[in-house]
């Protein structure tokens, strides 16, 4: 049964996801199933508090969730600040030209292996191009962003979901119905 005012924000990761029943990775409930539509309707640090269309609850780590697209702006809109994926994309020029000049001298037997391995230690390069869409990995904040040319956001993260530390207590699950929880 799904609940009137239901529309999903977002869907599982293909891969689907724990849940918890309160911001507490001590306090595991059942796991969503990959693609499942989901609302969120509650953020608090990288926890997400999403509601299914039956209108069942939990708490998940929100920065995993996909988004699901709304109407794109208008197109020759500038692009915010937090949006904009142009310095990730110079980041990511400036890392692969340092790996190929790496790799050309070390072909070139002007590197030796150990030196070769010292300059490119540590150096960490993701982008992932495919027709519109990319997905760039953020170094400096660990995690894969995601841009259509319109616009960017965290796609997903490499460190596990954080309480904000101004959040105040939490709820656990409750079930959610047209006539209240």
């Amino acid at each position: 049964m799904t609940t009137p005012d239901f529309r999903p924000t977002h869907v599982v990761p293909q891969h689907g996801m724990p849940a918890w029943e309160e911001p507490d990775p001590a306090r595991p409930t059942a796991p969503l199933d990959p693609l499942l539509p989901v609302q969120l309707v509650e953020r608090r640090g990288d926890w997400g508090r999403i509601r299914c269309a039956n209108g069942w609850s939990a708490w998940v780590d929100g920065r995993h969730l996909v988004t699901v697209p709304l109407d794109p702006p208008p197109p020759g809109g500038p692009f915010t600040p937090e949006d904009d994926p142009r310095p990730l994309l110079a980041r990511a020029e400036r890392a692969l030209g340092h790996y190929r000049t790496a790799v050309e001298e070390h072909a070139s037997g002007a590197l030796d292996g150990e030196t070769f391995r010292s300059r490119t230690r540590g150096l960490r390069i993701g982008v992932v191009v495919d027709g519109e869409q990319v997905w760039l990995y953020d170094v400096e904040r660990a995690r894969w962003v995601h841009s259509d040319g319109t616009g960017a956001g965290t796609y997903a993260t490499d460190d596990g979901p954080r309480v904000a530390a101004e959040s105040p207590g939490h709820e656990p699950t409750q079930v959610v119905s047209p006539d209240g929880p």
